[in-house]
């Protein structure tokens, strides 16, 4: 990524840059029209493949981008991990026809900030994008039992490996993993435990640190997981 490019997360006031990758110019085509409708949106570029969205990615910095999981040349999965990689700060929205258990979990193991169907209306898309900027992370409510199903089967492996135990965590910061795998903001956590939004985002980082995590995502696996939250309680 160039020197020469911003690291920023936009906030409430700040136009949202967002790149879309997929594959189908249609598609694209109307997610553009759409989301010009927006006055605190702006679509910077569009990408018709994985390659494509992984250069575009690097060379923009978007703040989103919209992500296909299946593309030609590299995998919008593939491309999401590298995207991580290389460029942090871009929050990741997989949106994608795809139903697949193994689709999810491992755009999830990308890194990815949320997973959604192209059934919702590309008038949601936008609402989905503003979500995942503030920090939330978005499931698609019919993949909710499937990813509840691999949590389950993923504890059940773990038990009969007798893996380690996990690193405790501190009360505030079972706190805090169990609102973030509601789906709260940081600013809506702050709210909630009467706390300031940076104090958060360390009990964040610290809880990602000691789990051994790389997106608030997968913090939402290990909650459901570790059965401290049961998503069926929200769909």
């Amino acid at each position: 990524m160039s020197d020469e490019q911003p690291t920023r997360a936009a906030g409430p006031a700040e136009v949202i840059r967002v790149l879309i990758a997929d594959d189908q110019a249609l598609f694209r085509r109307g997610l553009y029209v759409v989301l010009g409708t927006e006055d605190s949106i702006e679509v910077v570029a569009e990408a018709e493949n994985g390659e494509e969205a992984v250069a575009k990615a690097e060379e923009l910095a978007p703040d989103v981008v919209l992500m296909d999981v299946r593309m030609p040349k590299v995998s919008g999965i593939e491309a999401a991990r590298q995207i991580r990689d290389s460029v942090p700060t871009t929050k990741i929205l997989m949106l994608t026809v795809s139903d697949e258990e193994e689709d999810l979990f491992e755009a999830v193991k990308a890194g990815a900030n949320g997973y959604l169907l192209k059934e919702i209306s590309v008038e949601e898309v936008a609402e989905a994008i503003r979500a995942v900027v503030q920090g939330q992370s978005l499931i698609s409510p019919s993949m909710a039992s499937k990813l509840l199903n691999e949590f389950n089967a993923m504890s059940r492996r773990a038990e009969e490996k007798q893996q380690f135990p996990a690193p405790a965590l501190t009360a505030r910061e079972l706190e805090v993993l169990k609102n973030v795998a509601r789906g709260m903001s940081n600013r809506e956590i702050a709210d909630e435990l009467y706390i300031s939004e940076n104090t958060v985002k360390n009990h964040v980082r610290n809880i990602l640190e000691k789990l051994h995590l790389h997106s608030r995502m997968e913090a939402v696996i290990y909650a459901v997981r570790e059965k401290l939250l049961d998503i069926r309680e929200d769909t």
